[in-house]
């Protein structure tokens, strides 16, 4: 019987999500512009942007099955599977196919009405936090800067159901560049996969890689200039995966700053919403989220794309630096 080591198994799941996705997803455009699945385009959005309608999306069902196949076919092999990681990664992939559906099928740029996507996403995230709070392998404890393991007991609630709620949402709205969201999805987990290795678990690393070898096989055809899009499925799924492993390695504050790229898009939207109604319709910035902001500045797509890919490099290596004090 073949023995493996855990950094091994965990670079075998990324290898199989990798081609999967590298090879799936050439069979998937030809389906998806059969159906006419094309991407609709905001209008109040860059005018560089409007040659991209009509691009191929939902890509990001391929990501799904990428990871699901990839870790499944693993827990054959171990026989062990990080069950909330993978439902979770999966629950949000739906809520974001939903939207996808509505929009694509109306021809219009609207989905999910505003309520109806935080109705589905409160009740996920509830479900979650408290599969989360009474898993014997999680509970309520959470690991800070600087002070290490801390017990929030009942209050982890809470901050794991806001956490949850923030980092999809923070996730989704990177979703703007060819290749921003992936990219900066797959640099993060990087993070959260040594700590799982690091910690000895050997699941939650399996799911980890998993989820990098399906960003860097989608990444290959949406890289600028894309072939694909993942839409609102790739985008939330791919924020469900980095809040459950968030959650698993018990990192959900260090998220804050290994994902600070993400807490930043989802800032520059809040702020550009909160200033504008405050001052009757001025703005801080060209347009939220702020990558938008940067190529209305002159920035070529690409430029943007890799500034962001750096700096996410630079937070999760600041991050690292953290969690060693």
């Amino acid at each position: 019987m073949i023995v493996m080591t855990n950094l091994q198994l965990a670079m075998l799941a990324l290898v199989i999500s990798y081609c999967i996705v590298y090879l799936g997803i050439p069979k998937a455009i030809p389906i998806i512009q059969r159906f006419k699945l094309g991407q609709e385009i905001r209008e109040e959005g860059p005018k560089s942007h409007y040659k991209k309608a009509g691009t191929p999306t939902m890509g990001g069902v391929v990501i799904q099955l990428g990871i699901l196949v990839s870790v499944l076919l693993m827990a054959l092999f171990i026989k062990k599977i990080d069950w909330f990681s993978l439902i979770m990664v999966l629950t949000y992939g739906v809520i974001g196919f939903i939207d996808d559906y509505i929009k694509v099928s109306q021809k219009h740029n609207l989905g999910l009405t505003v309520i109806q996507k935080l109705i589905l996403q409160i009740v996920t995230a509830i479900l979650f936090t408290i599969w989360a709070y009474t898993h014997s392998n999680i509970g309520s404890v959470m690991i800070l800067p600087f002070l290490g393991a801390i017990d929030f007991g009942i209050f982890y609630i809470p901050i794991t159901f806001i956490a949850i709620v923030a980092i999809t949402n923070a996730v989704n709205l990177s979703d703007g560049l060819d290749g921003l969201c992936s990219g900066i999805s797959s640099i993060t987990m990087v993070f959260f996969l040594i700590i799982a290795l690091q910690e000895n678990e050997e699941i939650t690393a399996i799911f980890g890689a998993a989820f990098i070898g399906a960003c860097l096989g989608f990444l290959r055809y949406n890289s600028f200039p894309a072939s694909i899009f993942m839409g609102d499925t790739g985008s939330m799924g791919l924020g469900g995966g980095l809040a459950a492993i968030a959650i698993k390695t018990h990192m959900e504050i260090f998220f804050l700053i290994a994902g600070f790229m993400f807490v930043l898009e989802a800032l520059s939207v809040v702020i550009q919403v909160g200033y504008f109604k405050y001052s009757h319709g001025k703005r801080v910035f060209r347009m939220a989220p702020i990558h938008h902001h940067f190529e209305l500045g002159g920035w070529k797509e690409t430029k943007v794309v890799i500034v962001f890919w750096t700096w996410t490099a630079i937070c999760v290596c600041f991050a690292f630096f953290l969690y060693s004090l």
